[in-house]
């Protein structure tokens, strides 16, 4: 019993793993995955040919990994119960941003029905992640789109507010953080460096610089 529930578990565990990274960083490759899980690409590889044969996983016109029908339903069943829980542990609890995540992660796999459910009642039937990221609603549906756009992009001059952040990289967060960037938070592009240097922002009345790579990972809505 215990081996089936270790391996339902890991099942969920990479589905939701393809559903983020398809929703904020695609395509989904092995090596992201693995990224992702912090394990090895040669196990990340191993599973999903796994999950392929259970018909949970499937091939992309990309290049990179999906879900099926079920494999979805699936994902996004665990998505909306993690996202609850870091609402919770942020709102109620009031715990910082880096550290949600891996506390969130403790709840995904356990909460039951009811429990969501009052959860959900007690948070007022949150949309978002306190990192920005949609909640699915009890259907498996979407309250909102991704803006399609990473601070990366914006070009100098440009203003936005940042919409969302990584959830799962608690050292980049803790980055995020000393800068002054996450959800909601106004920002205008000062200058580019050349040479895929650093990007220079003015956040209220303090410039930052932000590497190129973080900033890749930061989707933000231009105002």
């Amino acid at each position: 019993m215990t081996h089936d529930i270790g391996l339902m578990e890991k099942t969920e565990m990479y589905l939701k793993a393809i559903v983020v990274i398809q929703q904020s960083t695609p395509p989904v490759t092995t090596s992201k995955i693995a990224d992702f899980l912090t394990i090895t690409v040669p196990a990340a590889s191993d599973m999903l040919k796994r999950l392929m044969q259970k018909g949970l996983v499937l091939t992309e016109n990309d290049g990179g990994f999906g879900v099926t029908v079920e494999g979805q339903r699936i994902a996004l069943r665990v998505i909306r119960r993690l996202r609850i829980a870091e609402r919770f542990l942020t709102d109620v609890l009031g715990l910082s941003l880096e550290k949600v995540y891996d506390e969130a992660c403790k709840f995904e796999h356990v909460l039951g029905g009811e429990v969501e459910e009052r959860l959900v009642q007690l948070l007022k039937d949150p949309m978002s992640c306190p990192h920005g990221h949609p909640i699915p609603d009890a259907h498996g549906r979407l309250p909102f789109d991704y803006p399609g756009t990473t601070l990366v992009e914006l070009k100098e001059g440009a203003r936005a507010t940042v919409f969302s952040v990584p959830e799962e990289d608690r050292e980049l967060l803790l980055y995020l953080a000393e800068l002054g960037l996450s959800p909601h938070v106004n920002l205008q592009v000062k200058r580019i460096a050349p040479y895929n240097g650093p990007i220079f922002l003015l956040i209220g009345d303090t410039q930052q610089a932000v590497g190129r790579d973080a900033a890749a990972r930061i989707y933000v809505t231009p105002t």
